[in-house]
C-alpha cells in the first residue's frame, strides 16, 4: 500500500521519532525483519537482524557511515520517499557532557539576583544546558531624546536536548523605567507566551513559544523584540548576559542623528558592578551607528556604554 494511503506512516515520517517512523514503515510494508535483511543484501548492504530489531525499537540510533547508507537503502526496500528516514535522525549526536556548553546562572548576570530567581521560578523554561545561542544580531536604537526606544534580535538557537519548545526573553530596562509599559513583540518563528514583570527591578521576563518542537542539534530561528518605556533620565550602555556563551554576538546600536554620544566603548565584564576585564573604544559610523562582533564567547557580560558629555 502507498505511504501516502497509510495516514499514521505518513504522521510517523513527518513528525518522527526515527524509530517509530522505521517500525511504522516496516509494518506497513508487511515485511519479516528477515526479509528485510535480506532485501537490503540484494542491493549490496549488510545489516543483521538485531540491528534492525534495535532500530525500530529506539534501542540504537544508526549512525556510522555503513549505517546511514543502510538507511537510505531501507526507503527503497519500504518504497519510503528519498530521504524521509535519514532526516529524522538529524545531526549525529555527542557524546553526553561535552555537547551542552557551561552554563552560570542568570542570577550571577543580572541584579538583583532575588529579582531574576522570582521571575524564572513563576515561567520555568527549558534548562539552562538544553540551549545556546550559535548566532545572535541585536539592533539597539535610541532617539533624539537621548534614550532607548527599542530592541530587536535575529537568534539562532541550537537544542542539547529533545522537546524544546520554548525560549525564554530577559530584558531589564534602563534605571527609572516603567516595565509595565514596556511591549513584546514576537515577530517570527514564535509567538508570545506568559509574560511576568519586576516593577522594582525594571525587568521583564517573555516566554516566546516556537513553532515546532526541537529535537537535539535541531537549530532554530527566532526574531523579536521590545520596545521601551524610557526613563526620565538618558539612556547609557546596553548590557547582554550570557549564561551559557555563544558561537557568535553582533551588537548594533544606532544613535538619532541629533542626539549623538561624544564617546562609545565596548565592554565585558564576569558580574554586574565589576570593572571591565576588557574595554575598546568605538567610532561611530556615517549612519551613526556603533557595533561590536564576538565569537566563541564563554558566559559574560558584554556591552557598550557612551558618553553624552
Amino acid at each position: 500500500m502507498p505511504y501516502a494511503d497509510r495516514p499514521d506512516l505518513a504522521t510517523a515520517l513527518r513528525t518522527g521519532p526515527f524509530h517509530l517512523a522505521l517500525r511504522t514503515a516496516i509494518t506497513a510494508r508487511g515485511l519479516a525483519l528477515h526479509r528485510v535483511r535480506e532485501h537490503l543484501a540484494q542491493r549490496g548492504v549488510r545489516v543483521g537482524v538485531t540491528s534492525l530489531s534495535y532500530w525500530q525499537q529506539g534501542r540504537r540510533r544508526p549512525e556510522r557511515p555503513e549505517s546511514l547508507r543502510a538507511v537510505r537503502a531501507l526507503e527503497e526496500v519500504l518504497e519510503l520517499p528519498a530521504h524521509s528516514l535519514t532526516r529524522l535522525l538529524g545531526p549525529r549526536q555527542a557524546a553526553p557532557g561535552p555537547a551542552a556548553p557551561a552554563t552560570r546562572p542568570y542570577r550571577d548576570l543580572i541584579a538583583p539576583a532575588e529579582a531574576v530567581d522570582g521571575l524564572l521560578a513563576v515561567l520555568s523554561g527549558p534548562p539552562g544546558t538544553a540551549l545556546h545561542t550559535v548566532t545572535h544580531l541585536e539592533r539597539i536604537r535610541v532617539g533624539a531624546d537621548r534614550r532607548q526606544v527599542s530592541r530587536d534580535s535575529q537568534h539562532v538557537l541550537r537544542a542539547h536536548r529533545d522537546g524544546i519548545d520554548r525560549y525564554l526573553a530577559i530584558y531589564q530596562g534602563d534605571p527609572g523605567c516603567d516595565i509595565e509599559r514596556v511591549t513584546v513583540r514576537a515577530e517570527e518563528n514564535c509567538r508570545p507566551g506568559r509574560i511576568r514583570r519586576d516593577r522594582a527591578a525594571e525587568l521583564l521576563v517573555a516566554e516566546l513559544l516556537l513553532d515546532r518542537r526541537l529535537r537535539t542539534g535541531d537549530t532554530h530561528l527566532l526574531s523579536y523584540g521590545f520596545d521601551d518605556a524610557p526613563a526620565a533620565e538618558a539612556s547609557q550602555e546596553y548590557v547582554r548576559g550570557f549564561n551559557a556563551g555563544a558561537g557568535q554576538y553582533v551588537l548594533q546600536v544606532s544613535f538619532h542623528p541629533d542626539a549623538l554620544p561624544v564617546r562609545c566603548t565596548r565592554f565585558a565584564t564576569r558580574e554586574p558592578g565589576e570593572a571591565p576585564y576588557e574595554t575598546e573604544e568605538l567610532t561611530l559610523d556615517g549612519h551613526h551607528c556603533v557595533h561590536l562582533v564576538a565569537s566563541a564567547l564563554r558566559p559574560c557580560l558584554l556591552g557598550i556604554a557612551w558618553d553624552w558629555e
